[in-house]
Formats: structure tokens, C-alpha cells, sequence
């Protein structure tokens, strides 16, 4: 066992601050990995502070952090994938059972044994997993992922999770070229989906309540740019989309959405808001649509993901901070006062 850096909350109601934590010794599959930057999720947010009590309760002290890009510094004897001083990834899952049928065909995501990078069960050491916020991770080589060397470590973080959230479901649904495809919300995850769709080849229109997110959204890759709360521009595309990707978290009225998709079109939801959103069944049942939802992607997905962002430059928006600004960060991250995601320059961590 070895004793660690991080920044970890106490409490629901405590600011993230320093700590120590142990991570497991290296054994025979597993791979250390100095942690050089790490995102900062929404996620992270919901747990530390405990608001997703009702789906799962957090446990304290928790160490956020789910979106990894490190360096290499050992590898267990049976490691094959890796070596020292390789360049890796880490997103959301640190193990899962691998003998399900979900694991068996590459979506650990949906493994009913999936381990979370943080507040999951920690076998090896117990209690429960601590996550990024840290100076190194210790981690099964499965689940491990392979970083192209040329893009910007600091923008590659938030791929592992705000990423494959949103290039998992674009890919599921076949978006490609001749495909007509519209991102809802234009935030941590919606920027993310409009490069995805613009480099998959789609005609890629973005939904906005906002007038002033328009240029940012064609800087983006969007052609077009609809203000959701004008009622005439959304009919303009009534019946017309094959695929919607619904990024939003807040209440909003999703059947404005599904009335744009062309027969057989699919809107797929990968924000949560909090409370159930209204359905109407007409607008599915008038053109054979569908709704569906989607999390992360599986760990082949996530690594396709990242060599696709390879072949395309294609990296997350982001304002890189230090550690010390990290509660800071969590205020403006509910104001929505971030382009488009934070990323944490660990190295500040060791000033701690």
C-alpha cells in the first residue's frame, strides 16, 4: 500500500481540501499512472456534494474524478499494453466482473458489477474507490487507455468522460454523412457532440436558448444554428432530423425535439435532469420515433473514441486551473460560467 496526494470533500457540505489517500500496490495486471491533468465532471459536483442521494448515497471522504490522462511510471509483470512512461487514460470504470453478458460484448458500462473510479467498492483495499483528484492512480490494465501523443493533455481529460458520453450514442445510431443530426444544448457535453457530429460527416444544427452562443456553435462545426424559444425556426425543421442527441440537464420540453424527427428518428437523452420529463406519445406513435437514453461508452469504444479524436484533433474546450481553485470551479460550474469544461493541472497538487 502507498500513501498519496488529493483533494477529497468530508462531507456534503464541506469544500473539497487536502488529504491523503492509499492507493493498492502494483500487482501483476495492473498499471500506475502519475496523473497529469483531470477534468471536472458534473458528476464530480453531484457526488461531492451528495445530490444524487436517492439513486446512491456518497461516501465520505470522497476524491472525485473520472475523466484521467497520466503518465505511465510502473506496470505489474503480466502488463502487456503498456509500459513506463506511455502516455494513458482512465474514465469512469475501474473494473467490472467481465463475465456477464455486457462485458462479454464490450459494454462494462452496463456490467451489473461495473466498479466506478470513485465511490465504487474498492476490493483490494476496501471501503470504496477515490478518483483524478490525486497524484496517481493505480489501475487494472483492462481499463486502461491508450492517449494519442500529439493532442493537448490538459483538452484530451474531458474525453474520458464528456467524450465517449456523447460519441458513444452518435455512433450507436449510425451518424455519419448524408445523416441530418441536432445537439440540444451547447454546454460541457453539447460542444462535445457538435465536433463529434461535424467530423462524423452530419449536417450538424445546433438547439440554443441562447442568441449569443450562435458563433461559438459555427466555431464549433455546427452549420446551422436554431434559438430553441423561436417557435417559426424550430418548424422550419419539423419531421426532418434522422437523429437528436439531448444534452441537456435542466427541465425543458423534449416533445418540442421529438415533433423535428423524421419517421424512424431517434432523440437520444444523455443529460439526467432531476425531475421525469413529460412524454407525448402522439409524437412518437405519428412517425415511428423513438427516445432512448445512453451513458458512457464500454472500454473498446472509449479507446475507438480516443484514436478517432486522434485522426481528427479533436480535443474538449477548456480552462485549465489549479487544484487550489477547484471549490471556485464548482460555483462557476452551476453558474454555467466555464467554455467548456475545467481541467485540473495536477502538477499544482504537489505544492500541497
Amino acid at each position: 500500500m502507498q500513501n498519496t496526494k488529493a483533494y477529497s470533500a468530508a462531507s456534503s457540505t464541506s469544500p473539497l481540501a487536502p488529504t491523503v489517500i492509499s492507493r493498492r500496490d502494483v500487482t501483476q495486471h495492473d498499471v500506475q499512472i502519475e496523473i497529469l491533468f483531470c477534468g471536472i465532471c458534473h458528476s464530480d459536483l453531484h457526488m461531492a456534494r451528495n445530490e444524487w442521494s436517492s439513486v446512491m448515497q456518497t461516501v465520505y471522504p470522497c476524491v472525485p474524478g473520472h475523466e484521467i490522462v497520466g503518465r505511465v511510471v510502473k506496470v505489474g509483470s503480466a502488463v502487456s499494453k503498456f509500459k513506463a512512461g506511455d502516455l494513458a487514460a482512465v474514465g469512469c470504470l475501474v473494473d467490472s466482473d467481465r463475465s456477464c453478458p455486457s462485458c462479454q460484448a464490450g459494454l462494462e458500462q452496463f456490467c451489473p458489477s461495473q466498479v466506478w473510479t470513485y465511490g465504487g467498492v474498492d476490493k483490494h483495499l476496501g471501503g470504496v474507490t477515490h478518483g483524478g483528484y490525486s497524484e496517481s492512480i493505480v489501475v487494472d490494465e483492462h481499463f486502461v487507455l491508450h492517449v494519442p501523443t500529439h493532442l493537448d493533455l490538459a483538452a484530451t481529460a474531458p474525453l474520458l468522460c464528456a467524450g465517449i458520453t456523447t460519441y458513444s450514442p452518435l455512433r450507436h445510431w449510425g451518424v455519419g454523412a448524408g445523416k441530418k443530426v441536432g445537439i440540444v444544448g451547447i454546454g460541457g457535453l453539447g460542444h462535445m457532440g457538435v465536433k463529434f457530429a461535424h467530423a462524423m460527416g452530419a449536417h450538424t444544427v445546433v438547439f440554443t436558448t441562447s442568441p449569443g452562443k450562435a458563433e461559438d456553435a459555427k466555431r464549433l462545426g455546427a452549420d446551422e444554428v436554431v434559438i430553441s424559444r423561436d417557435a417559426n425556426s424550430m418548424q422550419k425543421h419539423a419531421s426532418s432530423f434522422d437523429f437528436i442527441l439531448d444534452t441537456v440537464s435542466a427541465e425543458h420540453d423534449i416533445n418540442a425535439y421529438i415533433h423535428l424527427l423524421a419517421r424512424d428518428g431517434n432523440m437520444t437523452l444523455v443529460g439526467a435532469p432531476e425531475k421525469p420529463l413529460p412524454l407525448s406519445s402522439f409524437a412518437l406513435l405519428m412517425g415511428r420515433r423513438s427516445v432512448s437514453g445512453s451513458p458512457i461508452g464500454g472500454i473498446a469504444e472509449t479507446q475507438e473514441m480516443l484514436d478517432f479524436c486522434g485522426q481528427n484533433n479533436i480535443t474538449s474546450d477548456v480552462e485549465v486551473i489549479a487544484i487550489q481553485q477547484v471549490n471556485e470551479a464548482y460555483d462557476r460550474l452551476l453558474k454555467q460560467d466555464v467554455k467548456y469544461r475545467f481541467s485540473i493541472d495536477m502538477a499544482s497538487l504537489k505544492s500541497e
